[in-house]
């Protein structure tokens, strides 16, 4: 049951897989907080919801 279940907090390295660009540049989008982020201990995970957000946000970038 639990195998159905989509990932909530991603890897910087899957993240940088979904969307198609490099891990170094994940890791700066997190830095300068255009890609949302939350730290779970030493780790830093991106929710998946963050990914559709970052998206939508260039999208909107894009059509102004």
């Amino acid at each position: 049951m639990i195998d159905d279940l989509a990932p909530v907090l991603l890897r910087p390295e899957k993240a940088a897989e979904l969307l198609g660009i490099g891990r170094t540049t994940v890791y700066a989008l997190m830095r300068s907080g255009a890609l949302r982020s939350v730290r779970v201990g030493t780790l830093r995970r991106i929710p998946s919801a963050a990914l559709a957000e970052f998206v939508a946000h260039l999208e909107e970038e894009q059509a102004a």
